[in-house]
């Protein structure tokens, strides 16, 4: 790669929970390394992923949902986000054009205020808008914060992500190519494998389990035939979620770990032979030796 010119930086990606911050990295690096779900609070760590191109790299740092917090893992969750607005380049601050701007917003833009980077605000959801619409989402945010840039997006249909590329290419400083080209994140192979498996539950239980759950990769190893043994546990709260995981006769337990030993070995490239428990451990999200020990430090 030529390096004359080169431009990089690190780049926090901001915003309410569930308004597409996920999705909108996945998409622009055009792989899934953060999970994604219609629920609120999904990612939980601050998860670096890197998109490298001929004439730059942009190191995406994707944070938890800026929120109210209930409980340890809820702090947790904010002061990784908030930690973020540091020592970065720039700021994409991601809202939901479908949804009002409301309190949570105004905390963010309250956080902003402080930030000595551009910011760009980026209306995700355009294809549920009209354009009349979208207009009044466009006036209600400039009212409130002098943004370097307003960009409306779908991250979903991957619409106008170009148009964020070209403004970060922009924006950013000449500098080093931190990660190799064939690097999109700095994720242990653990933690990835956590993340689908936890995803695959969100997905499959719908209303029925909040984010009381957690994954831990006890075991990962290779065998004499190639295949690659995970052992995962899937930790709750209480005894009736433990029952909903399982399922009837443990139907839903083995849905899931179908699905997520799919994801896994394309992540891996091998064969995987995934082994899945499930533990009650009473209101873990308030015990930080436990947030600790499952990698929220």
């Amino acid at each position: 790669m030529n390096n004359e010119h080169f431009k990089s930086g690190f780049v926090a990606v901001v915003g309410r929970p569930n308004v597409g911050k996920s999705t909108l990295i996945n998409a622009l690096i055009d792989d899934k390394i953060v999970i994604v779900s219609d629920k609120a609070q999904t990612t939980r760590n601050r998860i670096i992923c890197v998109y490298t191109d001929e004439t730059k790299q942009v190191v995406f740092m994707d944070t938890p949902g800026i929120h109210k917090p209930k409980h340890k893992l809820g702090e947790y969750m904010v002061d990784a986000a908030i930690e973020s607005l540091k020592e970065v380049e720039a700021v994409l601050f991601v809202v939901a054009g479908n949804e009002k701007r409301g309190p949570g917003d105004n905390f963010i833009i309250e956080q902003l205020v402080r930030v000595k980077v551009p910011v760009f605000l980026l209306i995700n959801k355009i294809d549920t808008l009209s354009k009349e619409d979208l207009m009044k989402v466009i006036v209600s945010y400039q009212d409130a914060y002098d943004f370097a840039g307003i960009i409306p997006i779908s991250a979903k249909e991957k619409d106008n992500l170009d148009e964020v590329l070209t403004v970060l290419d922009e924006n950013l400083p000449e500098g080093p190519q931190y990660f190799p080209d064939d690097m999109i994140t700095d994720q242990p192979e653990r933690l990835i494998i956590s993340d689908i498996v936890r995803e695959k539950i969100l997905l499959a239980t719908r209303d029925e389990i909040p984010h009381a759950i957690a994954v831990d990769v006890d075991e990962m190893k290779t065998r004499e035939d190639g295949t690659t043994y995970v052992r995962a546990t899937i930790y709750c709260e209480r005894d009736s979620q433990k029952g909903i995981i399982i399922g009837r006769r443990g139907a839903l337990l083995k849905e899931l770990g179908a699905a997520a030993r799919a994801d896994i070995q394309r992540l891996l490239a091998t064969k995987v032979y995934l082994d899945l428990w499930v533990k009650v451990k009473k209101d873990w999200r308030n015990k930080s030796g436990m947030l600790s020990e499952l990698g929220y430090k």
